[in-house]
């Protein structure tokens, strides 16, 4: 009998290493959004002083 039986493979998922690396990238997320409303606030500083120089 080798039908779907032989398909058959079980296994688990080790969930904290899963939490682990979700924190860890979780820090970074907040690290890049920071730094990218940074940039944006830069940016339209940067646009209001062209359009004040026109």
């Amino acid at each position: 009998m080798r039908g779907r039986e032989a398909q058959w493979r079980p296994c688990q998922i080790q969930a904290q290493p899963l939490k682990q690396a979700a924190d860890w990238i979780e820090q970074y997320r907040q690290l890049w959004e920071q730094r990218l409303d940074q940039l944006d606030d830069y940016l339209q500083e940067l646009q209001t002083q062209e359009e004040q120089d026109e």
